[in-house]
């Protein structure tokens, strides 16, 4: 097992067991499997209360006393997950993944995920050792075997990967990053076709210092993140293996967090990925996994194979977890700060926001006007060409179509796309045809008109827009119904959640930059509250999260995180209920990353049976010309399917012809 650096604080989960005696465990799981049945409870507490190299040892002195393989024996009276785990256990690390490596490549068809895991998050020294298990177990090499069943540049990375030859050295050289930043630049977004050779020999060997400079400078230089670019240039299982690269190169926790995540969403559970994580990172860093996975996800890792498994199967695996992140006395401060950064590294500040709707070319309001009457003339509408120019317009050009269709027809062009059109298409190309601030009203008057509030999209709208946003929507609102939004919101809200909407609705937030002192400030106020007093901690909350600026509040965040080791979203959905820590999340999650809250929001209206479309018409209209791009780029990266995908597997007809417009490519 690979060891912590020197004067690193040991992460797993896993350790080695005080008062070890090899010959008393051996004898007790003799006993376990001894006569009719087996006594699964002792086998999985004494194997789960070892490290490794002790399991090693009872192994031995299990040959010694009794002239069998404890292996096969286990084979033998264990069945299903249970023995997959429970076995996995006992190989030493570099013999379990060779096992792995092994059923990946064996028989028809190769599971290109598990090679790409294993290959791209080892160390050097994990991969040497690898290599070598792999020749004792079968006598066979694994380069060899790996070329006779892979091929293209997905087989060249993995077998530069396979070499361990990755520089380890921490002094980094600014002017080779330089370098590889062009480097990498030239190879795909300059270039006619793709260098992949020069991906595979920079990602592929530079140390992960080395590289996560590169990272950083070259979203400096090309206003993207390398990720983007992979997607943008590469494809199949070598552009999966290379963002699999740089994930691990950014942080291996959050990788295998995001693993874990995965094999359990949804319906079914992937097994094999959940027993091999598990297994092979109880001893390396499942602490540091399980915080992140916390934080990333909003429940524990604990409490999701908790939910997701059964039998002495879960027992297993949640003894190999360690711990439940929802309990008192769980919390890991350093995970916790590697937590934190991972979200501020993407923070929107340091990403370039855009959108997919751009204003066109060579832009004629007059034929497009022409274009759009003859469309809804006579008999039938052309759904089609209504939906290619609204959709690949600015909003401010098709203003000046509005007006050049009044000037030249005598007729209103929303009146006129109203007789012709209904239903969600109606909904999104009415949208879309209206300024943005008046949109944005118009979905507050109807949040708020009728019997009963649709609380979601009055936080969603108010906790995201801008200051000049939320005074243009001000004006909007007053100009179209005559009543101020502060009036309005005062006379369907209560409490406070009213004072949480009014304050945010005055578009009154900070605009500076962070104040560290101040920060500082904020966060031990929102700290010392004391639990229960809740009318207070949410005074004290909303003071601050409703009026600071987003930089500042990201200190704020950070600076909670070390005073208390929570994170400030936790302690808001623990402390708080209702439409109040609603409220607060959806600022918070805004302040770290707005298009990612928004993926979320997509992701939400399309999951499960039955769609929200006015959730989904509203997100896609309102961030066409802002961060739509943006909003993609988070969306694949958290779901492992594209907007786009989503989209199509969800809607039907003209209405998701017009959506798949808007949301402008497949990432």
């Amino acid at each position: 097992m690979a060891k912590p650096a020197q004067g690193a604080k040991y992460r797993g989960s896993i350790h080695d067991s005080p008062d070890f005696d090899p010959n008393q465990d051996a004898e007790a799981l003799y006993t376990a499997m001894k006569g009719f049945g087996s006594d699964k409870e002792a086998i999985l507490d004494i194997i789960t209360s070892r490290s490794n190299r002790q399991r090693q040892e009872v192994c031995q002195s299990y040959k010694s006393l009794y002239g069998k393989d404890l292996i096969d024996n286990l084979k033998y009276e264990l069945t299903g997950k249970f023995e997959r785990l429970i076995v996995g256990l006992m190989r030493p690390p570099a013999y379990c993944d060779a096992k792995e490596i092994k059923d990946a490549i064996s028989g028809i068809g190769t599971d290109e995920k598990c090679l790409i895991e294993i290959l791209a998050s080892r160390t050097n020294e994990q991969m040497h050792q690898l290599v070598a298990a792999y020749k004792d177990a079968y006598e066979r090499d694994l380069e060899a075997d790996i070329i006779g069943d892979t091929s293209g540049h997905f087989q060249k990375m993995l077998i530069v990967l396979l070499q361990g030859t990755r520089e380890e050295d921490d002094v980094v050289s600014e002017d080779l990053v330089q370098q590889d930043v062009q480097d990498l630049y030239e190879a795909g977004e300059l270039k006619w076709g793709t260098d992949e050779a020069q991906f595979i020999y920079i990602l592929g060997n530079r140390s992960k210092q080395h590289l996560r400079l590169v990272f950083d400078e070259y979203l400096k230089t090309t206003g993207k993140p390398i990720e983007a670019s992979i997607r943008g240039e590469l494809s199949g299982d070598f552009e999966k293996l290379m963002l699999a690269v740089v994930k691990c190169i950014r942080s291996t926790p959050e990788y295998f967090a995001e693993r874990l995540f995965k094999a359990m969403k949804g319906l079914g559970t992937r097994d094999n990925t959940l027993i091999r994580i598990m297994v092979s990172r109880s001893e390396l860093d499942m602490l540091d996994i399980r915080e992140i996975f916390r934080t990333k996800y909003e429940k524990s890792l604990y409490s999701m194979i908790k939910n997701d498994t059964s039998g002495e199967y879960k027992k297993t695996l949640l003894k190999l977890c360690g711990g439940d992140d929802d309990a008192a006395g769980q919390f890991f401060p350093e995970a916790a700060q590697v937590a934190y950064q991972m979200w501020e590294l993407s923070a929107v500040a340091r990403v370039e926001m855009k959108g997919t709707v751009r204003p066109a070319n060579d832009f004629n309001p007059d034929a497009d006007a022409k274009a759009l009457r003859k469309a809804m003339k006579g008999l039938g509408t052309d759904e089609d060409t209504i939906i290619d120019i609204i959709t690949h317009r600015s909003n401010a050009q098709r203003q000046q179509i509005r007006q050049t269709f009044k000037s030249h027809f005598g007729r209103d062009l929303m009146a006129d796309l109203k007789s012709e059109i209904s239903g969600d298409l109606a909904r999104l190309i009415l949208g879309l045809m209206m300024p943005p601030a008046h949109y944005d009203a118009k979905q507050l008057k109807k949040a708020m008109e009728g019997a009963g509030t649709d609380e979601k999209t009055l936080i969603e709208i108010l906790a995201t827009r801008t200051n000049a946003e939320i005074r243009a929507i001000n004006e909007a609102y007053k100009e179209d119904y005559h009543k101020s939004l502060e009036d309005a919101i005062s006379s369907d809200t209560s409490g406070h959640f009213r004072r949480i909407l009014i304050s945010l609705a005055t578009g009154n937030r900070e605009e500076g930059g962070e104040n560290l002192d101040q920060a500082r400030e904020d966060a031990q106020e929102i700290a010392d509250t004391p639990s229960g007093d809740k009318t207070s901690l949410e005074t004290r909350f909303m003071t601050i999260l409703c009026t600071r600026s987003y930089p500042h509040l990201r200190r704020v965040f950070q600076e909670f995180i070390k005073m208390t080791n929570y994170d400030v979203e936790h302690t808001i959905k623990k402390e708080m209920s209702g439409d109040v820590r609603d409220a607060f999340v959806a600022i918070v999650q805004s302040v770290k990353n707005k298009p990612l809250f928004f993926a979320d929001k997509l992701y939400k209206s399309m999951k499960g049976a039955g769609t929200d479309e006015k959730t989904l018409t509203r997100i896609m209209v309102s961030r066409s010309e802002i961060d739509l791009l943006n909003i993609r780029r988070e969306f694949i990266e958290k779901y492992d399917k594209s907007l786009h995908q989503a989209i199509e597997g969800d809607t039907s007809g003209d209405f998701l012809k017009a959506l798949l417009a808007l949301c402008g490519g497949e990432d």
